[in-house]
């Protein structure tokens, strides 16, 4: 096609962009006929867009005759999720592949928004997937997306500064928290661990893993399981951090992604529960930890097991898309190994592929990625269940209240356990 198709956000007229024929103008030089334009809609690209338009510039090399046009859509998930949902809820045509969060598959699978991509991804060719992503993406025994790239909680923490009073990264929480005691007691003005508090769906992600490696969980084989007592204790834990422990701030349960981010950045933290995007952050010149942070799976109670709530992105097709077979192929392109190395070099996408982990100019490029693959294959999805966007709305309020102290951690999940059974037995 010689050059991009220039990127639009919904909102703003197509025919301002990209003009496909029509009775009002004529098609300009070059120009593919219609019904040969493969319609693209994902999230802002992080970082600079150029590699990922080269990605798409190379697609339409290998495929004459096919076209991308990629179309932006808001930056707020929530927002990318109602979109979605109000056009293919309208059986809308305009778009044939689109980028979606890992907890929205089951949700749109079950509603019949998505075509059946099984035959995409062969059973040789699943195991190379990270096991997370793909349970995330079956529903009724069929795949309906492949995926893209992955995200899954993490610890970082200042390495000189446990190198320099003889600490290892911890294994336990419990540890995690008397290591930070002693070492806040030496460096003041450090906080000792922060995270994610706020209530949005960044304080389930943080919950879920303390459920989980405390052996809990929140539905297993069809039952509620959310106001278990392994639950309960876990809850009690993180409202322990802030009240009893003193190794968490107060200002946390108000607190997303990038405000940690940058008070860990900016040195004034020891411990963080976060995404992998941040440590290219750090590494930048100019960073004032640049070479003094680790990253580390997630510590577990005792008997548990380290778990990461698992994050990231996939790609389904429209079911009423328009060019399926452009869009199927589009889709096969992205998720290759070629394309995610090329993701992952670039805009520090991690590969959803497990063999992309021994990749010799990626671990000489990233050397911290061979720490993030046993942490992969550990990461667990969030319920997978079409009622999740539902169930998380009741989750959400409820562990704020409990990690804020305006409920005890038995009342709120008590509460949580009875409305979830009532989502499960009205939906059914």
């Amino acid at each position: 096609m010689g050059s991009r198709t220039e990127s639009m956000s919904i909102g703003k007229p197509a025919v301002v962009v990209f003009c496909i024929v029509s009775v009002f103008c004529a098609p300009p030089q070059g120009a593919v006929r219609d019904g040969e334009v493969v319609v693209f809609k994902h999230g802002k690209i992080a970082g600079d867009p150029a590699p990922f338009n080269r990605l798409l510039d190379e697609f339409e090399a290998r495929n004459p005759g096919i076209a991308v046009r990629d179309e932006i859509l808001p930056a707020s998930t929530d927002e990318q999720h109602q979109f979605y949902v109000v056009n293919l809820e309208g059986k809308s045509s305009d778009f044939d592949v689109l980028s979606m969060d890992v907890i929205w598959v089951p949700e749109f699978a079950r509603a019949g928004w998505l075509a059946d991509l099984t035959e995409l991804v062969g059973p040789e060719e699943r195991e190379d997937f990270f096991p997370g992503p793909m349970k995330a993406v079956t529903y009724g025994g069929k795949i309906w997306a492949v995926p893209w790239y992955i995200d899954a909680g993490v610890l970082y923490y200042r390495k000189d500064l446990l190198e320099k009073y003889g600490f290892s990264p911890p294994r336990l929480w419990s540890e995690l928290v008397s290591t930070a005691q002693s070492i806040r007691r030496r460096e003041p003005g450090i906080y000792g661990f922060i995270w994610q508090g706020k209530q949005y769906e960044g304080l389930v992600c943080n919950v879920l893993e303390y459920f989980w490696s405390n052996g809990g969980d929140v539905l297993r084989g069809g039952e509620v399981v959310i106001a278990s007592r392994e639950n309960i204790a876990a809850l009690e834990f993180m409202r322990a951090l802030i009240a009893e422990h003193g190794v968490t701030p107060p200002l946390v349960l108000t607190a997303i992604e990038e405000p940690t981010r940058h008070l860990f950045g900016g040195g004034k933290a020891l411990f963080m529960r976060n995404w992998p995007y941040a440590l290219n952050i750090f590494e930048q010149e100019g960073s004032p930890v640049r070479g003094k942070v680790g990253v580390a799976p997630l510590p577990s109670f005792p008997g548990g097991e380290s778990a990461s709530t698992l994050g990231g992105w996939q790609l389904g097709l429209n079911r009423y898309a328009k060019n399926p077979d452009a869009g199927r192929k589009l889709i096969r392109f992205l998720t290759r190994p070629g394309s995610q190395k090329i993701l992952a070099l670039t805009l520090g996408y991690k590969p959803t592929r497990r063999s992309l982990y021994a990749d010799e100019e990626l671990r000489a490029a990233q050397p911290f990625i061979t720490g993030l693959y046993d942490v992969f294959m550990a990461a667990r999805p969030r319920p997978v269940t079409p009622y999740y966007l539902m169930i998380t709305q009741v989750m959400q309020p409820e562990f704020s209240a409990a990690v804020s102290g305006i409920k005890t951690a038995a009342e709120a999940l008590g509460s949580a356990r009875r409305q979830i059974e009532h989502i499960l037995k009205v939906e059914e």
